[in-house]
């Protein structure tokens, strides 16, 4: 192979080394990157990214503790403890956030999940639910999103779920996780519930099991 030809970058090794300059971008905090990544996951209609624009990224803040990129202003979000170390039985984690139409036409291109329920307001009518639904695992992934709220590096190692009731586009809806053992090495089971706050009524219930590191130094 000649030196000409070696230099040659391939689309995996653009990818690659793309993602480990937004995770380097990342780990440091830096908030220029995080807003950029996000702009990129942003969708407009079925699947036609655009870039964010000047009036959107006021709404994205950096990250109100170690373990967070970035926030968007209407994310909320509370913990009872803020070291990993203290972390014990008891300790809670709530984050809640509205689900929007962008966030489900974001995900059903993400996920490859383009389910007529989720986009399609006339077919979605005429089913059991009367009209659009979120995707369940959409709707799941605020537990994700709570468990990053704790303290420390949390890594899934586990998670069972069931699904109890839909969620609308434009309910708000909060998940809320609580430690429930201590399993040594650093693992902790929790329970993972995620509620629609216009009702109060449960949606999603099960139980995760997560390691949580110490976030590496910056």
């Amino acid at each position: 192979m000649s030196e000409r030809q070696s230099e040659v970058v391939t689309p995996l090794t653009a990818m690659a080394s793309a993602w480990t300059s937004f995770a380097e971008n990342a780990v440091k905090g830096a908030t220029a990157a995080n807003r950029a990544a996000f702009s990129a996951f942003t969708v407009d209609g079925y699947g036609s990214a655009h870039s964010q624009s000047e009036d959107d990224s006021k709404d994205v803040r950096e990250g109100s503790v170690p373990s967070l990129a970035y926030e968007e202003l209407d994310w909320t979000f509370e913990r009872t403890v803020d070291a990993p170390s203290n972390i014990t039985v008891g300790d809670m984690v709530t984050f809640e956030k509205e689900i929007d139409d962008d966030d489900v036409r974001a995900f059903a291109r993400a996920s490859g999940d383009t389910n007529r329920l989720h986009l399609d307001d006339e077919f979605a009518e005429d089913t059991r639910f009367g009209g659009r639904i979120a995707h369940g695992t959409l709707v799941s992934g605020l537990i994700s999103a709570a468990l990053a709220r704790l303290p420390g590096l949390t890594i899934y190692l586990g998670q069972d779920l069931e699904f109890q009731g839909p969620v609308r586009i434009g309910d708000r809806v909060s998940a809320t996780v609580e430690v429930l053992e201590d399993l040594g090495n650093r693992q902790y089971r929790l329970s993972t519930v995620i509620h629609d706050e216009s009702s109060d009524d449960p949606v999603i219930d099960g139980e995760a099991v997560v390691l949580i590191d110490e976030l590496p130094e910056e």
